[in-house]
This record gives structure tokens, sequence and C-alpha cells, in this order.
């Protein structure tokens, strides 16, 4: 979906998009329901806290390292092959996001390339800066048309401008067309999946929807699965009605399985088993 000329909310509109306003109700009843739970009022912290390692853990499995839950909290050295770099970087985003919340609004773009350059973890000079012409980009598990660097940089300030502009849409229709637009122009030579993934959660948590960060929305991508991620998303890139409302209805699915998911881990904790 371009955003080059759009107006001064241009988000606003696709909130009435068939489906829209049900996933955004259903989104915030689950979010309601994990902050109404008890345990919330006590251990937010730990919630908190197991939300981010089983959000890095969903977004690195879809960028190809699947790991199990119990690997990631045995493993302290994430050097290795790719899929401990990948997931080291899943990591290294998660604990970075919550430290760029309030540079978002002001300065996306700025954001965006600083956790590039979190996620590749090198001083490479292609790292940390949008992609030039002719610069190869590594995102082997999204095989989609992929921009030119002069079409990729006019969207992506595009973006930034929404971003900036602020406007009334709902925060899972920002989140998801931020979501979706990053992982369709893959502005970095690498972990664009990766980075999309956290301007997500940098959306939902600070817009309020998800202040406290427990509601890891790559927990519900993942557990949604590889194909109906990338189904969705050509939904996306299709630009049309039906296709964006799918893509936001799907980012809608994968924050409310991420509730879901730490809804558990409250009853884990208030029955003692965690």
């Amino acid at each position: 979906m371009s955003t080059t000329g759009a107006t001064a909310d241009p988000l606003a509109a696709l909130g009435n998009l068939p489906g829209v306003a049900d996933s955004v109700e259903s989104v915030r009843k689950a979010v309601d329901r994990v902050y109404g739970h008890r345990v919330m009022r006590r251990r937010s912290n730990e919630i908190t806290s197991e939300a981010a390692l089983r959000g890095a853990r969903g977004s690195a499995a879809l960028s190809g390292a699947d790991w199990a839950l119990e690997e990631v909290r045995r493993r302290s050295d994430f050097s290795g092959d790719d899929e401990a770099r990948t997931m080291g970087a899943a990591l290294r985003l998660t604990a970075e996001a919550g430290q760029l919340l309030s540079i978002w609004r002001q300065s996306p773009l700025r954001v965006l390339a600083r956790l590039h350059l979190v996620a590749a973890a090198d001083k490479a000079e292609h790292v940390g800066r949008p992609r030039r012409a002719g610069e190869p980009v590594d995102e082997p598990l999204i095989d989609l048309p992929l921009p030119g660097a002069a079409e990729m940089r006019g969207r992506l300030e595009g973006l930034a401008g929404i971003v900036i502009a602020g406007g009334s849409a709902p925060a899972l229709v920002t989140a998801a067309v931020v979501h979706g637009e990053l992982l369709a122009l893959r502005p970095f030579t690498s972990h664009n999946g990766l980075v999309a993934r956290t301007a997500e959660r940098i959306v939902l948590v600070g817009s309020g929807l998800d202040p406290k960060s427990v509601c890891p929305a790559e927990v519900g991508h993942a557990e949604l699965g590889q194909d109906a991620y990338l189904e969705a998303l050509r939904g996306y890139l299709s630009g049309t009605p039906e296709g964006v409302a799918a893509w936001i209805a799907h980012c809608g699915r994968a924050v409310g399985l991420g509730a879901r998911e730490s809804t558990a881990v409250c009853e884990a904790l208030q029955r003692g088993a965690a």
C-alpha cells in the first residue's frame, strides 16, 4: 500500500474497511483481559519480561530460527551459526524497543536505523541506513517483489510522515500498516522481518493499547505460521480493500494470541507453577 501523497490522516479510513472494526474490538477485549488479571496487579514486571522473551522467540521463528522456548532460556551465547545469530538479534531488538518509544513519534526513521544497527550487530558500511541502488537484500523467507531503492525511499519517507502526523486510526491499524510497509519495502540489506515486527511492537506499546508490553504479537504471528503470514502479506501488497483488511485482521489475531499467551502465564503464576 503506497503512502506517497497521502492525506492528513490516511489510515483513518482503513478502520472502516469490512471486518476491521471487529478486529479492533476483539483485540481491545483480549488486551483488557490480560490487564484485568489479578496477577498483573502484583507481578506485571514478570509478565512483561516473559512476554519479551516469548515475543523474541516468535519473531526469530519467522526469520528461520524456530527454537524451543527453553532452549532460548538456556543459551547465553548467540554468536554461533545463522540461527543463533538470528535469535540473538531478536532478543536484542526486544530489549531495545522499550528504549525507543519516546523517539518513535518524532523520528521513526531514526528508530528504524537504530533497530537495524542493533539487529545486525556489526559496523559494516550498509548497516543502520536504508539500502542503496544495487545493494542486495538478504531476506530469504520473504520471497516477494522488491521495490527499487528510489521507490523504497519515497514510500519510507511517506510512512514516516504518517507516523509523525499521528491521526485517529486505531493502534492496531497503524501497527499493521507499519509492519506491512516495512516488509513490503525491506528498506535494509538484512533483518527486515525482525525490524518490522519490532516496529509493530513499538506502535502497540507507544499507542497505549499495550503500555506494559505484555501482548506480544510476535507470538501470535509465529503461532499462525509462516504460510499464513506470507499469504496475509500478499493481500496487503495487493492494495485492495479486501487484502489490506485481511492483513489487519491477521495482525489482530496475532495480538490476540499474544494476549492469550500472557494470560496463560498469569494463570501459571497464580497457581505457583511458574
